[in-house]
């Protein structure tokens, strides 16, 4: 063959700089969770005392595994599939199954963002069209919010609703209908956004980390400006105050509530993207002797002081709010879009200079999104490729198989923007991307790496890779109770399972509840199942196949620490 028409196979790459690494790790783990979750949370699960719980989840499973997850990734530089054939093959379908609940992730996610980018166009409208009932979408029942309204006889009205509420879900962003059985028709406008939300995701890692590496740069840093923003504006409206009090004001008695604890779990097991290879391959594009120990405990900071510093902006917001409608607190306090795209906009309506403060809720929104959005494609294209790296990585070959990919998520989520739209979104975001299907591969890979490949080798390959050995708490975390922890609220989710329902009065169809529980169990299925395959396709004895399987991948490194790869020797 002529050498000239060899197609050669191109470097796996890393981050230029460790700037963009812990760019791209915080702007993924720091997203919408920590903005419109973790305070209503918080308010609703005992103020102040919530944060104990929190604490313990944080403590005994969300470093530990941040740390153990990292870590694999930069020992291996590996995907998030091929790091378990390296270190436990037996465990491989845990990988698959994370590459699962991001595909899911991938067609649910961008709905968000598509609202938010519509929003954001309406934030330059003269009037913001959720401040008035003088729109053509509004009812007769219709109160506005805005400044010099104060929605006079709001608590006397029955069956009132507010403007911001018209807005969203009746007529105008989502025109909501009666159930998932009435799909009806697709919303276009939505589905534009949905194709610049695309675009933009594209074109942000189609280059691998040397797109990505700079994009994170804007995405992970600008959503803090806006945050300091809108918390320096909302301590300073009247109110404010009152909902910071509501906000944190302890509660002890809720400490004993079992479901508080489960709230706190599921909290930290989603903020800090565990369970799925994000953090691996993120890790994985690390030099060897990065000090990855280090990064991570001041990444987990971040995160969960980021996520108590959005509630005081958050709830600030709202205890303005509550005063000018004269309401309690409890009664304008949201969580997830209803915080997104009601609450928080109508409390906009009603400051001086609605426009501005409307724009930079959005854009804040948007890229908080977005920073979670790529760095999901990122790790499913990463995992694929490293899957198949002589077909793949080639010239041209990742750029087409991220756009067919983008292809296929943008395609599949044209059910999530028709007007049955929001009811096919929930049942995926409840299903599928969060909860036990999280739990359990948690529960899995705890076990595997803790037990099958060694607490104590962990040790050895952290202290080879950064120089510093590992606090003994994490040795014993990884052994008995992250394993523990996970396993206990994983059990406890399904025996205390809560069937998904709309607004408090939807209830979905029986093959609905079907429909999502196949898909929970699409994930969580391909662990022991990869495992009986591997174990039933491997000839010999089950001691001679356990052996065969179990020999990890473990070596001794003797290149000098100035360069980037050691040279690793099997044992």
């Amino acid at each position: 063959a002529n050498p000239l028409f060899i197609e050669t196979i191109e470097e796996r790459g890393q981050w230029a700089s460790k700037t963009e690494f812990l760019l791209a790790v915080a702007g993924n783990v720091v997203g919408l969770g920590n903005v419109w979750r973790f305070p209503y949370l918080c308010y609703k699960n005992g103020g102040g005392a919530f944060l104990v719980p929190y604490m313990v989840f944080v403590v005994t499973c969300g470093v530990p595994l941040f740390l153990l997850e990292t870590s694999m990734g930069q020992y291996t530089q590996e995907g998030a599939i091929t790091v378990w054939r390296k270190l436990c093959p037996l465990a491989e379908g845990i990988g698959y199954g994370g590459q699962v609940v991001l595909l899911y992730s991938c067609i649910t996610y961008p709905v968000i963002l598509t609202w938010a980018l519509f929003y954001l166009i309406f934030s330059f409208s003269y009037e913001l069209p959720w401040a008035s009932c003088t729109n053509y979408w509004n009812t007769d029942k219709c109160v506005s919010f805005s400044l010099g309204n104060g929605a006079v006889g709001w608590n006397n009205q029955t069956n009132s609703t507010s403007a911001s509420t018209e807005f969203w879900d009746r007529q105008r962003a989502l025109s909501i209908s009666g159930g998932i059985e009435e799909v009806g028709s697709i919303r276009w406008e939505l589905v534009l956004c949905a194709l610049v939300v695309w675009v933009a995701c594209y074109f942000c890692i189609w280059k691998g980390v040397r797109s990505t590496g700079k994009v994170v740069y804007v995405t992970a840093t600008f959503p803090y400006l806006m945050l300091l923003i809108l918390l320096i504006r909302g301590l300073t409206l009247p109110g404010a105050m009152n909902g910071v009090v509501y906000y944190l004001y302890p509660e002890p008695s809720h400490l004993l509530d079992p479901q508080v604890w489960m709230e706190a779990g599921a909290q930290i097991f989603f903020s800090y993207s565990i369970g799925v290879g994000s953090l691996t391959v993120l890790g994985s594009y690390n030099p060897y002797y990065n000090n990855c120990y280090r990064d991570c405990l001041w990444l987990c900071l971040l995160n969960s002081c980021t996520s108590v510093v959005a509630g005081f902006a958050v709830f600030s917001v709202l205890g303005f709010m509550a005063e000018m409608q004269n309401t309690p607190i409890d009664q304008v306090a949201e969580s997830g879009p209803g915080l997104a795209f009601v609450a928080y906009p109508q409390a906009i309506a009603m400051m001086p200079l609605p426009q501005l403060w409307a724009v930079c809720f959005f854009i804040m929104i948007i890229l908080l999104g977005l920073d979670t959005q790529f760095v999901a494609l990122e790790v499913v294209m990463t995992s694929v490729i490293d899957l198949f790296p002589k077909v793949l990585r080639k010239a041209g070959r990742r750029e087409l198989l991220l756009l067919l990919f983008c292809f296929v998520c943008f395609c599949s989520q044209l059910v999530m923007v028709t007007e049955g739209g929001m009811f096919v979104f929930q049942l995926f975001d409840y299903y599928a991307c969060n909860g036990a299907c999280i739990l359990c591969l948690c529960v899995f890979e705890a076990f595997a790496l803790g037990w099958i490949f060694g607490a104590e080798r962990m040790y050895d390959i952290i202290e080879d890779m950064t120089g510093v050995r590992p606090n003994w708490f994490f040795k014993q975390c990884w052994r008995y109770l992250t394993p523990l922890v996970s396993l206990v609220s994983f059990i406890y989710s399904m025996v205390d399972y809560q069937p998904l329902t709309f607004n408090r009065w939807y209830v979905y169809p029986t093959w609905a509840y079907t429909l999502g529980w196949l898909m929970a169990l699409s994930s969580m299925i391909l662990v022991p199942g990869v495992t009986l395959i591997k174990l039933a396709t491997v000839p010999g004895t089950l001691p001679q196949v356990k052996g065969r399987f179990c020999r990890v991948f473990y070596t001794t490194c003797t290149q000098h620490k100035s360069q980037s790869k050691p040279v690793c020797n099997m044992p």
